[in-house]
């Protein structure tokens, strides 16, 4: 058992909730506070396509003998070599497209994001919303200023808010169209339907790895252009095929996460150190 902080690596790049949540859910796991560490200096990642930063970083081991630990993080590409994963541990990964591109031998999967819930308490009551989550690299583009003009019924959600925020709104929605992997994820993790929208030019592997994870069936992402016509096929369904699914990553994340790294007290605080 172990009080003091857990030095954590997550993308603090451009704000967004997503990454922000990672030492959220890490502490509350851990019972421990959580400080932020570069990958060279850090004990464990979580939310994120992060495990090729690990393969940058520890093709050797790590001096102080330290091993990472990879608990739920993912791939955003395939890799070249993967000798990197004789000098980390891995509890668990995002996905099983991540599992096999590494070589791993698997059948527990999950993104953290999916205890998002736990940290929420009582969820908000659903309202008659459709939340429009887009990636942080859309915020700019015309074209989606222009569908929210033609569409009032969309409630933009700005994923470079406050983490938990974001959240509880996703919660508060009827409907969830995102472009944002946290989005579909949250949405998810609060039973709350959803859409994939194109995410830009993002790499669409991490959406089916953690697709495959929960074994929602997952199409091509709408353009914003086939946004308005969507809207007018939705259903008052807030079923999720997939729940059960949900339910077992949940478990699997609690599950694999590492004992010796809990506290015996429950978490206090989160501090961001840039080190």
């Amino acid at each position: 058992m172990r009080s003091e902080p857990l030095r954590l690596y997550w993308w603090k790049g451009v704000p967004n909730f997503g990454d922000t949540l990672s030492a959220l859910v890490v502490s509350h796991v851990s019972g421990r506070e959580v400080r932020h560490a570069g990958p060279k200096g850090c004990e464990m990642l979580a939310i994120g396509s992060l495990i090729q930063v690990m393969r940058r970083n520890y093709g050797e081991p790590a001096p102080d003998g330290r091993r990472p630990v990879i608990w739920g993080a993912g791939l955003l590409h395939p890799v070249g070599s993967t000798g990197f994963l004789e000098n980390v541990d891995v509890a668990l990964v995002r996905g099983p497209l991540s599992a096999d591109l590494l070589g791993l031998r698997m059948r527990a999967f999950g993104d953290p994001g999916l205890l998002v819930a736990d940290l929420l308490g009582d969820l908000p009551a659903r309202a008659d919303r459709i939340a429009l989550v887009p990636h942080h690299s859309m915020l700019g583009d015309p074209a989606l200023a222009a569908l929210l003009e033609k569409e009032p019924a969309l409630e933009l959600i700005d994923v470079s808010g406050d983490a938990l925020e974001v959240c509880r709104r996703i919660a508060a929605c009827r409907h969830v169209i995102s472009a944002s992997l946290h989005g579909l994820i949250v949405a998810d993790a609060c039973g709350v339907p959803s859409s994939w929208l194109m995410p830009g030019g993002q790499q669409h592997l991490k959406f089916y790895d953690y697709a495959a994870s929960v074994g929602r069936p997952l199409d091509i992402p709408l353009t914003l252009a086939e946004v308005p016509a969507h809207l007018r096929g939705l259903k008052d369904d807030d079923r999720l095929a997939w729940a059960q699914g949900v339910a077992r990553a949940r478990a699997d994340l609690l599950t694999a996460f590492p004992a010796h790294m809990r506290a015996q007290t429950p978490a206090s605080a989160i501090s961001v150190d840039s080190n």
